[in-house]
């Protein structure tokens, strides 16, 4: 089973919140889904090396684009370290070019977790799926060196900075949010048995796997 098909993602705009992986999963659903993909973000992202990049707010652009390569990314370029940013044609415009359109909706700083702030994410209006990342890799550590937001996780956790990142903290965070149809538990052959233990504490339909290694799962 891959990432396509475990989280159901159907054509449209799919939209990848979280930490610990959002940026992989995106090339690796491209990878999977048919037809035409292109990639894109409402917050920053740096281009996909291996989709040709429209920084063209025109549609005939994106169009042309997606007759030579069926995945592309498309994003107005930052001022600034060479990120993209938000494309100016709009994400209901790029819906109508493409089969499926990834957006990646957060940002969370290279770290595995994080809470959101009240203007996270960024999801789309016409966003049909939302995915939940969380990296198992920050699994049992201390919440300030591995969370995005510290404070506010522990606004949603009962918790302090100093403790651990349990799986029962975590999901009881996420599960406040309450942000996502589907969540991904990524990472998981850095912690299998935690990765597991969060996944089924979840209170979306949540899988357990490693982007890097190819494999998701139905946590048992």
């Amino acid at each position: 089973m891959g990432f396509a098909e475990a989280l159901d993602v159907r054509p449209g705009v799919t939209s990848v919140i979280g930490s610990g992986g959002k940026t992989s999963l995106i090339a690796a659903l491209a990878r999977e889904l048919p037809g035409t993909v292109v990639l894109t973000t409402t917050t920053h992202i740096l281009p996909f090396p291996d989709a040709p990049l429209v920084t063209s707010a025109d549609a005939v652009d994106v169009r042309a684009a997606l007759a030579k390569s069926r995945v592309v990314c498309v994003g107005s370029q930052a001022e600034k370290n060479g990120k993209l940013v938000t494309p100016e044609l709009g994400i209901d415009a790029l819906a109508s070019l493409a089969d499926h359109v990834l957006v990646e909706a957060d940002g969370a700083r290279r770290l595995p977790l994080k809470a959101h702030a009240a203007w996270e994410p960024v999801i789309p209006a016409c966003s049909g799926r939302t995915i939940l990342v969380l990296g198992a890799s920050g699994l049992d550590c201390p919440i300030r060196e591995k969370v995005h937001r510290p404070e506010l996780f522990c606004e949603l956790a009962g918790c302090a900075p100093d403790d651990l990142a349990t799986p029962e903290l975590v999901a009881r965070a996420a599960n406040a949010e309450a942000l996502a149809d589907v969540a991904l538990v990524n990472q998981a052959d850095a912690a299998p048995e935690r990765a597991r233990d969060l996944a089924a504490l979840l209170a979306t339909p949540a899988f357990v796997g490693s982007i890097r290694a190819g494999t998701v799962a139905v946590p048992r």
